[in-house]
């Protein structure tokens, strides 16, 4: 990852572009990885919610849907294969509409997700890897233990869909 840490002005050249020093960037090897999660709300207003089983990374806690973007996936595409592997259903990429994102730096990775609104897919989310899934209503997120990173995302979801309306 690259980071900017400007030290001093920076001028143009005299054409326009803008002259950054060597020196002034500083390199980090941080591991970053993305994950795209959905938001799969209902027309009662409650969304989706998974406990991530026993043996994983941070085990027990709440989190939204998703998984890991794999190499060469779309956002979206991946979304659609973490549901059905992870939910059994099925959805239209055409059906994600983007809703916000995270990025969160954890100890040994930083996490990038983009996270997308899901109001209709086909068959009912059962759970195929071990964890627990509830509907709740958005301002009941904040109650749940959650990764860091979707604890901000809780707190938007909230007030996006006070009532819980899509």
């Amino acid at each position: 990852m690259v980071t900017s840490k400007l030290t001093g002005p920076i001028e143009p050249d005299g054409q326009g572009k803008l002259q950054i020093q060597p020196d002034d960037v500083q390199m980090n090897n941080v591991r970053i990885v993305y994950v795209s999660a959905g938001v799969l709300m209902r027309e009662d207003g409650r969304l989706l919610v998974a406990q991530r089983p026993q043996g994983k990374a941070m085990a027990g806690l709440w989190e939204l849907p998703g998984g890991k973007i794999e190499a060469g996936e779309t956002p979206e595409a991946a979304l659609v294969r973490e549901l059905r592997e992870e939910l059994g259903v099925q959805i239209d990429a055409a059906h994600l509409k983007p809703l916000t994102f995270a990025s969160h730096g954890y100890e040994s990775f930083h996490l990038v997700m983009p996270v997308f609104l899901a109001t209709e897919w086909q068959g009912t989310p059962e759970p195929q890897e071990g964890q627990s899934l509830d509907w709740v209503q958005p301002d009941q997120l904040k109650s749940l233990p959650a990764p860091e990173a979707d604890i901000p995302l809780f707190d938007f979801i909230e007030r996006q869909f006070p009532m819980g309306t899509a």
